[in-house]
C-alpha cells in the first residue's frame, strides 16, 4: 500500500482531560455543519472577552441520543475554567481510555472515519461509554495538512 491509500491505525490511548469552552445544540446528522458554524461564532466572540489563558485546538464532544440526533458540543481548548457567558459554559474533554484513530484529510471524510473506528471497537469486542470527541489541528489552505484525531471513550 502506498502512503495514500494506507488504512488509519485504530488503536487504544490514555486520554487526559482537557478544559473547553464549549456550547451545546442536540442536532440531526444534516444539521450539524449549521449548528457548527452557528455555535462557533458564539464561542468565539465570548473567549475574546474571557480571561481563559492560551487558547488550544477547536474540538467537537458529541453524544448519540436515542432518538437518532447528536448531543452536540463545539468548543475550544482553554487553560482555565471561566464563568458562563450567554450559551458558551465551561466544559471538558474527558480522561480515561478511548479507542483513537487519526483522520487525514477534509472534514467530509470524518463519517467514514468513524464508522472505521466504531467497526475496529466492534471487532475489539470493547465497550463504549457513547462519549465521543474530535480535535481539528492544522487547519489551513490544504485539506490534505488536516489531522482530525478522533477518541471514543470506553466503558
Amino acid at each position: 500500500m502506498t502512503a495514500a491509500t494506507k488504512r488509519p491505525e485504530c488503536g487504544i490511548v490514555t486520554a487526559e482531560c482537557q478544559l473547553t469552552a464549549a456550547a451545546r445544540a442536540q442536532v440531526r446528522f444534516d444539521q450539524i455543519p449549521q449548528a457548527q458554524r452557528s455555535l462557533r461564532r458564539k464561542i468565539a466572540a465570548a473567549v475574546a472577552a474571557l480571561d481563559v489563558g492560551p487558547i488550544g485546538h477547536t474540538c467537537t464532544l458529541w453524544r448519540p441520543l436515542p432518538d437518532g440526533r447528536l448531543d452536540l458540543e463545539p468548543g475550544i481548548v482553554v487553560a482555565r475554567t471561566f464563568e458562563p457567558v450567554g450559551e458558551v459554559v465551561p466544559s471538558a474533554l474527558p480522561a480515561g481510555q478511548a479507542a483513537h484513530l487519526v483522520h487525514r484529510g477534509s472534514y467530509e471524510g470524518l463519517p467514514g472515519a468513524w464508522q472505521t473506528l466504531f467497526a475496529w471497537c466492534t471487532n475489539e469486542g470493547l465497550q463504549l461509554a457513547g462519549i465521543n470527541w474530535e480535535i481539528y489541528r492544522g487547519q489551513g489552505e490544504d485539506p490534505a495538512q488536516w489531522e482530525t484525531p478522533l477518541y471514543a471513550l470506553l466503558a
